[in-house]
This record gives C-alpha cells, sequence and structure tokens, in this order.
C-alpha cells in the first residue's frame, strides 16, 4: 500500500519540477521561484499596459484643466483687490519725509551752484551788483555807499540756509500729517485703494 502522504509530497515535487524545467525552457534565464509564487510576465510591454495604460490620459486631463484656468482667468481680466489704508506709522514717515528732504537740500545746493557759475560766466552778475551799487550807494565815487553784492559765497550760504529750513518744515509737516491721517482713519475707515494686476 502507497502512503497517501507520501504520494502527495511526490505529487506536488513533480509539479514544482516540472514547472522549474518550463520556465527555464520558456524564458531561457536560471532561476528558482518559491513554491506559490505566480509566474512573471513573459514581455515588458505587457506588464506596462496594466499599469501605465491610463498614464498618458492623466496628464493630457491634466493640461486641458490647466488651460481652461487659464483661458477662463485670461477672458475674466486682471485681478483686483480693494483694499483699506488703515494708518501710517509716523516713525516711518519721519524717517522717509526726513530722508528726501535731505536729498532735496543737496540737490538744492548743487542746482544753485551751478546756476550761479552759468550766470556769472554770462556777466548777469556783474550787472546786477553795479545796478545795486547805483540804487543804493549813490555813486562809485562815494565814501558812505553801502556796497550789497551778489557774490558765489553768499548765494550758496542763502540757498544752504533755505534747505535747512526745508528739511525742518517738510519733516515736520509730514510726521503730522500722519497723525492727523491715522485720527481721521479711526473715523471715517481711511482712504479705500483698489490694486489690480498688470494686464
Amino acid at each position: 500500500m502507497t502512503d497517501p502522504q507520501t504520494g502527495e509530497a511526490s505529487a506536488q515535487g513533480q509539479t514544482v519540477a516540472g514547472e522549474r524545467e518550463q520556465e527555464s525552457v520558456t524564458s531561457g534565464a536560471t532561476y528558482t521561484r518559491p513554491p506559490g509564487m505566480t509566474a512573471p510576465p513573459t514581455s515588458p510591454q505587457a506588464a506596462g499596459s496594466t499599469t501605465s495604460g491610463d498614464g498618458p490620459a492623466r496628464v493630457a486631463d491634466a493640461v486641458k484643466a490647466a488651460r481652461a484656468a487659464v483661458s477662463a482667468a485670461a477672458g475674466r481680466g486682471p485681478r483686483r483687490a480693494r483694499l483699506h489704508l488703515k494708518r501710517i506709522d509716523p516713525w516711518s514717515v519721519m524717517k522717509f519725509a526726513f530722508a528726501v528732504s535731505v536729498v532735496l537740500f543737496i540737490v538744492m545746493i548743487v542746482a544753485t551752484t551751478v546756476l550761479y557759475i552759468a550766470l556769472d560766466a554770462m556777466g548777469v552778475f556783474t550787472s546786477v551788483n553795479e545796478l545795486l551799487s547805483s540804487l543804493i550807494g549813490g555813486g562809485p565815487g562815494q565814501e558812505n555807499s553801502v556796497s550789497f553784492q551778489f557774490t558765489a559765497k553768499g548765494v550758496i550760504l542763502v540757498s544752504a540756509l533755505l534747505g535747512l529750513v526745508n528739511m525742518v518744515l517738510f519733516t515736520a509737516l509730514s510726521t503730522l500729517a500722519s497723525f492727523i491721517y491715522n485720527v481721521c482713519a479711526d473715523l471715517v475707515g481711511g482712504i479705500e485703494v483698489t490694486l489690480a494686476e498688470k494686464e
């Protein structure tokens, strides 16, 4: 009598050996697969057909959705945002106003110097000084005549004094204007500003 357990084991061994021989013959590769493991696909096209078949379709759908969104946004026009200028920091306004006034002071000094050099080269200040001396002094030969003349030092000094006054007034008035705006913004809500993207 044959043992059913040994007969079953021998049948399983023959089956596994047959599968291994068939794999080595069909694929040409020498490898062993554990019992119960499914056989790999014979061609890479068959393996990729199940997983990547819908990949190009998904990419095409994503591209179409992006194009539709861009076209809808272009048809809608640039985005706009309505904002309220609620508060202005007085300290930042004072620093900015002081910087601007310093730049204006330098520009005034340079412009005055260049203008004086140009007019003096044309002889304008010589004629003006002679006219003033004749009007105020009464004559060039008199000893008690008052001499008032436009000189480079005097013109630049006057422009510098005006620039300093402008610095003080511009900085102070700008800071005061920021305080006044903050008080008015608390009462009425501030200035409404509409911002839009560039077309």
